[in-house]
């Protein structure tokens, strides 16, 4: 497995920080205390719910389509298939943050802070200021940013598509499309939707505009080589000069 060296980024000295892994799905976690127990528990609940619906209902695993789900469906398989069908994509799409929100929405009632990050998609309820850093592969740009999220902008879904690294599918060529939404499964889906469009430099302002169509969505940054597009309320600083204050 490649070193998750965004996890770096993120991490901040008051919080504990422990990692949770089943399989595919490997969470890095950030608490008031270490709730690893806690946490592995409930991401075996939601894992082994998936695992069972997917034996039942095998196209929700390998469709890349909006799929519906019927309501004697698992809570967590019923928000990433409402996700797939306002985002126009498969329900898979949602998956990291949909089980990085499950798991940190049980762990709050334990901790007043949680940030949980999966793959690159993070669910955070925070009560100060943090950052976020922006990792979008060979991109200049790539570590010299991060998103300023305030706790009234929280519990915040942060999630980052790329065509150019990591292993998820995108069918576009962006080095980063990150977005975030009140929802975390919504920002997971919408980031590869919107992800998937942007070809060339020329398909930014397009995408964005698309983005604006995608109810529940709080706002997108687009990154490709040097172009930044964004769109919603979102506040991007310099890394370096914050941290050197």
């Amino acid at each position: 497995m490649a070193q998750r060296f965004y996890r770096q980024v993120i991490r901040d000295s008051d919080l504990t920080y422990f990692n949770v892994v089943v399989k595919q799905s490997d969470l890095f976690i950030g608490a008031r205390h270490n709730l690893k127990d806690k946490a592995l528990k409930s991401l075996l609940k939601y894992r082994s719910s998936l695992e069972k619906y997917i034996a039942h209902h095998p196209l929700f695993l390998t469709t890349l389509d909006p799929y519906s789900a019927g309501t004697d469906a698992p809570s967590i398989v019923r928000e990433m298939s409402q996700a797939s069908l306002i985002a126009g994509v498969g329900p898979m799409a949602a998956v990291a943050g949909a089980i990085a929100e499950a798991v940190g929405k049980e762990l709050l009632p334990f901790s007043a802070e949680i940030i949980i990050e999966n793959g690159g998609d993070i669910f955070l309820k925070i009560a100060r200021k943090r950052l976020v850093g922006i990792y979008a592969g060979e991109s200049p740009i790539s570590g010299k940013i991060a998103l300023e999220i305030k706790p009234e902008e929280t519990p915040l879904g942060i999630c980052t598509s790329s065509g150019t690294i990591g292993h998820s599918l995108s069918l576009g060529n962006a080095d980063a499309v990150i977005a975030t939404a009140a929802s975390t499964c919504l920002a997971d889906i919408a980031a590869t939707a919107i992800g998937n469009i942007i070809k060339t430099e020329q398909d930014i302002p397009g995408a964005l505009a698309k983005a604006q169509e995608i109810e529940g969505l709080s706002s997108i940054v687009i990154i490709m080589g040097k172009k930044v597009g964004t769109w919603g309320k979102i506040k991007i600083i310099p890394i370096n000069s914050k941290l050197k204050k």
